[in-house]
């Protein structure tokens, strides 16, 4: 059944629709009273423009910009204006931004139009639209936002494919944005007053990058569960720290969804039962507080969402359009665009995030040490001397580890002033997105290790079984990758694994055995 498109005004904006726009292709429709809302808005921004010189001072409308604010504009000149600011602005570098995030970008700044606050006429609002239904993307660098007026140069960059200028990628190929539009048979966006403005204050990188990353990172925390449940088995340890009466005693939800999930991971095991007698009274913190920091980084990363959501429904633009106010129809100049809300919540997430793999790579040590692994062969090779088996697996999952405490660095506590000191504190809100990002994609190849080294485990307690959701996870990953009792290059094996974790694989091999996180 196909998903109906998303209507602008009317349906909620969540991270499932960022991820279902950006990645599915749903399709995104302006709804009436957002179309309404705008021809509203836009009547009191034709209003300025009608005075003609003799208009009060309107921010974006009839001035310059940041530093040179106080300059006023010809009323002949507001439309290059608006052309200037995109293209003095389309100052972007580094590798383009990801499809996903692109459109995710487009999205989020078609929401903030349709609030109707932004002022644009419903023209700019409707060509986002259709470029996202074309599948015209315009090339966007992905750094160069510092946070302050929003994320001005990656949305400079939208704007000005929008106008058909810069670069644009249309079925698979990277080319002028002027041919892509041509080809998609939609004109270029020629702006009017306040327009471009209107098309770069706001938040709208950092909101989509971070979004996607945050629902990435969730299902990760259920990843991340499935590796530990099956390395505490390979480990022979115990259920028994995730009893509900221990957790209920602390009941932060994160940690009450980790333990109900691990237990009916473990449920009826052989291997558990096979060592019930063995006088061992605990097992090392990566494996018993697993409830603890996985619950943590789930809560953490449920406070992310909530800020991101409510961030994509907020209007972030400057100045903003309020109809029939106490004092008539207004334009106020004001700071929604600023992104420390979202860089702080990012920086959250990215500690979160980081922690599932700084407490995998410790089971894995616990796996590959003779001296810790409760029997195992020192490094899980059945002939270990002449074979280093998951030696230096560990060694690259401690890189990784080690990398993402760097990258962990909140950036929200760093500020730089810009636009000659008027924009005096920024946020830092898009390092923090694609900090978070990277932090992300390193956590999933950790993971990718524990598990590989975990069904390695499993493989060497034979013919002892571990329980049937586990059988399942450890069974689909086989179907991939041998079990190696002799050494082979690792990368591909690891690769085979993380492929697994981001198709959702081992997630679903869990659940139709009965385990559902």
């Amino acid at each position: 059944m196909q998903t109906p498109p998303f209507r602008l005004g009317d349906d909620v904006l969540t991270l499932e629709t960022l991820a279902d726009v950006a990645r599915r292709g749903r399709s995104v429709e302006i709804g009436r009273r957002a179309h309404a809302a705008m021809v509203r808005s836009r009547a009191v921004v034709d209003a300025v423009v009608a005075g003609g010189d003799a208009a009060p001072a309107v921010y974006g409308v009839n001035t310059g910009f940041g530093a040179l604010a106080e300059v006023r504009i010809s009323w002949a000149q507001v439309a290059q204006l608006q052309q200037n600011l995109v293209r003095s602005h389309s100052s972007g570098v580094g590798s383009p931004l990801p499809r996903d995030a692109v459109r995710g970008m487009m999205l989020l700044r078609a929401a903030v139009l349709a609030t109707g606050r932004s002022g644009a006429r419903p023209i700019c609002c409707e060509r986002l639209c259709q470029l996202l239904e074309a599948g015209v993307h315009p090339v966007i660098p992905a750094r160069g936002s510092v946070g302050a007026s929003g994320d001005l140069a990656p949305l400079a960059h939208l704007a000005l494919g929008m106008m058909g200028e810069g670069f644009a990628e249309f079925r698979g190929e990277t080319m002028p944005a002027a041919e892509a539009l041509r080809l998609a048979n939609i004109a270029p966006l020629v702006l009017e007053a306040k327009e471009g403005l209107t098309l770069l204050n706001g938040t709208q990188h950092m909101t989509a990058v971070g979004g996607l990353a945050i629902f990435d990172a969730e299902a990760t925390c259920v990843v991340a569960d499935l590796a530990g449940a099956l390395s505490l088995e390979a480990l022979k340890g115990t259920a028994r720290a995730f009893d509900e009466r221990v957790i209920a005693a602390r009941p932060h939800p994160g940690q009450i969804a980790v333990a109900r999930f691990l237990r009916a991971l473990l449920a009826n095991s052989a291997i558990a039962e096979s060592h019930k007698d063995c006088g061992k009274v605990q097992d090392p913190y990566s494996l018993r507080c697993m409830p603890q920091v996985h619950g943590a980084s789930r809560d953490m990363l449920g406070f992310a969402r909530v800020v991101l959501e409510r961030e994509a429904a907020s209007s972030t633009d400057n100045p903003l359009v309020f109809i029939d106010g106490p004092e008539g129809d207004e334009m106020i100049s004001g700071g929604n665009f600023h992104g420390q809300p979202v860089a702080i919540a990012l920086d959250a997430a990215a500690i979160a995030v980081a922690e599932l793999a700084n407490i995998s790579e410790r089971r894995v040590e616990q796996l590959v040490n003779p001296h810790l692994s409760s029997g195992l062969p020192p490094f899980l090779a059945p002939d270990s001397g002449l074979n280093s088996g998951f030696m230096i697996a560990q060694v690259a999952a401690a890189s990784l580890v080690s990398e993402n405490k760097i990258l962990a660095h909140p950036a929200s506590v760093d500020s730089i002033p810009s636009s000659a000191g008027r924009e005096d504190h920024v946020s830092m809100g898009a390092t923090a997105a694609l900090k978070l990002a990277t932090i992300h994609d390193h956590v999933r190849t950790v993971l990718a290790i524990e598990l590989l080294c975990a069904a390695q485990g499993i493989d060497l307690r034979r013919p002892l079984r571990t329980t049937k959701p586990l059988e399942a996870v450890h069974a689909a990953i086989r179907a991939k990758v041998p079990a190696m009792m002799v050494d082979r290059p690792l990368s591909f094996d690891i690769a085979a694994v993380r492929a697994l974790i981001d198709d959702g694989t081992l997630v679903a091999a869990a659940s139709n055995a009965g385990a559902t996180a």
